[in-house]
């Protein structure tokens, strides 16, 4: 059997506040055919998110006008607890909870040049106001973007509608050595919140951009191994990724985001070549079908848990 992808570009994304290199930056790796056909690895190092999009478009502009399939992996959430989309009012008849919800977001946060993400805090609030007229359920922010919508602290989720992780998280917390955060978390130790905040809105972007992509699981695959035939008439499949499932080792010379995008790449890649990369792509047997339902029409999953 064949491959399913011809190229495997894996992001891993920052929400600087300023144009910014080097460690915690944005790494895009590449892992594309060269002209023998044999996969080879590139690293990009970008300093906005504005340039980082443009490149993206770029290179898959350029895989797929020579026929390529591409899997294209961003670290942060994709989706948001089962019920945001309602909590906010949005209208998931025309469009599903997730797309509403990335149509949403993409209308409420735009980069500009400068790469200025502080604007992320006042629209969590915002959010929040929308959600529950209180500091619920987007948390995290430095002292000068704290508000009565937005706490430097986390707030109780017991018994609340939206729960603090998705079913993907709740899932790999389970796992020895695992640890995701809760994409409501935007600032402090490890968090990953702001990542989807202004992440989603690029994603939005490029999706509308290429109408012959597909968002994993949302639009392929419905929580079932990804095939080939799955894959006709189809260029792009992007898909939100977690690099710690590999263990890190970074080469000379490597910061440890450059080995992370280069290292999980490979690892697909590997498992396509084995032809076990479509099983990859499920969201499990151990989900019941209203969770599954969950997991495809709002939440999303994480390639390879």
């Amino acid at each position: 059997m064949a491959a399913l992808f011809d190229a495997y570009i894996m992001v891993d994304w920052s929400a600087a506040a300023k144009p910014a290199l080097g460690p915690n930056s944005i790494w895009i790796g590449v892992l594309m055919k060269d002209a023998r056909l044999k996969l080879q690895f590139k690293a990009a190092n970008i300093d906005t998110r504005l340039k980082a999009r443009a490149f993206i478009e770029d290179i898959v502009a350029k895989l797929t006008k020579r026929g390529d399939k591409v899997l294209l992996g961003f670290d942060f959430s994709l989706g948001y607890p089962a019920g945001t989309a309602q909590a906010l009012g949005l209208d998931t008849v025309k469009q599903a909870p997730w797309a509403a919800i990335h149509s949403h977001l993409a209308t409420r946060y735009k980069d500009k040049p400068d790469n200025n993400s502080r604007p992320r805090f006042a629209i969590a609030a915002g959010l929040n106001y929308t959600i529950s007229k209180g500091p619920y359920p987007f948390w995290g922010a430095p002292p000068t973007d704290r508000a009565t919508t937005l706490s430097a602290t986390k707030p109780d989720f017991a018994g609340q509608p939206l729960a603090e992780y998705r079913l993907a998280e709740q899932h790999l917390r389970s796992v020895p050595g695992a640890s995701p955060k809760s994409c409501w978390q935007l600032y402090g130790a490890g968090s990953v919140g702001s990542q989807s905040l202004t992440g989603i809105p690029h994603v939005h972007a490029l999706r509308q951009a290429w109408p012959k992509a597909r968002v994993w699981p949302f639009e392929i695959g419905e929580g079932a191994p990804l095939t080939a035939e799955m894959l006709e008439g189809v260029e792009v499949v992007i898909a939100e990724i977690y690099p710690s499932l590999v263990k890190p080792a970074p080469e000379k010379g490597e910061v440890a985001d450059e080995a992370q995008v280069r290292q999980i790449a490979r690892h697909y890649a590997d498992l396509d070549e084995k032809n076990a990369l479509g099983a990859a792509f499920s969201t499990g047997k151990s989900h019941s079908e209203e969770q599954t339902g969950i997991i495809t029409g709002e939440e999303g999953w994480i390639l390879g848990v």
